[in-house]
């Protein structure tokens, strides 16, 4: 039988594992990137045990969980700097099967892509669906320079998914969430510091170590949607951010201006009736765009992927009976997963004084029973496991049963 085609449209880390688990399972890949290049613009992402082992089913899980650096304790904070609970690595692995690898968009990237063939990336190369194609027929891209047919067409084009418009274009798209963004990356830690969150009144700041001895921070505040300071967008975080505790103000003096990244949060309120359509899937923010609150938007992309390739690899004949199956797979958990995301955003972003009070003293109160408690957070979240086991695993990190030949 002729080898299945599959093109890809976008190369953020949804669509790249996707596009390496497809390769994997025998497709034919083509990755269609509208960018000159694949250098991702970003800053980091937080991959939990949930990717971490949806990555072992393309071999990469090991390489990411090296790039774990959160080793010892760390946990939330008041602006003031008091605890409000901690917990601490050793404590979400024994919980989930794993910890927390904070990688750089940059790294994962070349992770990714170091598991596609020569010239499966296609660069400068907007894509345009035509037709979404259905049974007996195969889908249609338009791209610069003619038409492109394939059998599957994973549609991985960000929150304003083009490819979304195309194949539900009675849904109203992306909704603003009430808060904007700032992420940075600092090339070296000003002074040594505890991985922390801290929630203030309607703000929110967190730094964190990466392996390499940089540093990521980010923010988040209740702000109208569109504002920008007219004085740069570092200006705006010593506003907000230099009276908070340490390293909050180091990591600020050491910011460079024009290294901080800004964005409203944006994220699909109403969900889409399904992922699929003909032979389109779509994947990550296109299909499920969250808030970033449980740090899990990037680690859902990547679960999709790798279930999509699972779904498709079963009878590639059959790709829109696979993308049913996929849809029935995907849509429920990434829904109640952006929905509790959107809760614990509504909880950080109280204002009231006597409300922060009483959100402080639960939250301290549950601190207060042990890490165990306070992790429940992530429950049917991070300890979700790939369909069909998922592992590929050798090395430091498998089990006895894993690393048996």
């Amino acid at each position: 039988m002729k080898q299945p085609r599959a093109l890809v449209i976008g190369s953020g880390p949804g669509g790249l594992t996707a596009a390496a688990a497809l390769h994997r399972r025998g497709w034919s890949v083509t990755v269609l990137e509208k960018a000159a290049s694949i250098e991702p613009v970003g800053a980091a992402l937080s991959l939990a045990a949930n990717a971490q082992r949806a990555l072992d089913a393309i071999g990469a899980g090991d390489a990411v969980r090296d790039l774990a650096a959160w080793e010892g304790s760390g946990g939330l904070r008041t602006p003031e700097g008091r605890w409000l609970s901690r917990t601490d690595a050793a404590a979400v692995a024994e919980r989930f099967g794993g910890g927390i690898a904070l990688v750089h968009r940059a790294d994962l990237a070349a992770l990714l892509t170091a598991r596609l063939p020569a010239g499966a990336i296609r660069t400068e190369a907007a894509a345009e669906i035509e037709d979404p194609g259905g049974p007996g027929r195969p889908a249609r891209v338009a791209v610069p320079d003619g038409v492109l047919e394939a059998e599957l067409v994973v549609a991985a084009d960000g929150i304003g998914s083009p490819a979304r418009r195309v194949l539900f274009p009675g849904h109203p798209g992306p909704a603003y969430a009430g808060f904007t963004t700032w992420r940075l990356v600092l090339p070296e830690r000003p002074v040594a510091f505890a991985p922390h969150e801290t929630w203030g009144r309607g703000e929110l700041w967190g730094t964190q170590p990466l392996a390499d001895g940089r540093v990521y921070a980010y923010a988040a505040a209740l702000a109208p949607a569109g504002r920008r300071a007219p004085d740069g967008e570092l200006a705006e975080l010593r506003r907000r951010f230099a009276g908070w505790h340490d390293p909050v103000p180091a990591v600020l003096d050491a910011a460079e201006p024009g290294r901080v990244l800004h964005h409203d949060v944006r994220w699909l309120a109403e969900p889409l009736p399904a992922f699929h359509r003909g032979r389109v899937a779509l994947l990550g923010d296109a299909a499920h765009a969250m808030t970033p609150n449980l740090g899990q938007g990037g680690n859902q992309a990547v679960e999709d992927g790798v279930v999509l390739a699972h779904h498709a690899a079963a009878d590639p004949a059959a790709v829109p009976e696979a993308l049913e199956r996929y849809t029935r797979d995907r849509l429920p958990r990434t829904r109640a997963v952006a929905l509790r995301s959107a809760r614990a955003g509504r909880l950080i972003n109280v204002t009231g004084p006597l409300a922060v009070r009483t959100r402080n003293a639960l939250i301290r109160g549950v601190g207060l029973l042990g890490p165990r408690v306070v992790l429940r957070g992530l429950d049917g979240i991070a300890d979700w496991r790939p369909p069909g086991g998922g592992a590929d695993r050798g090395g430091p990190y498998a089990s006895p049963a894993q690393a048996a030949p």
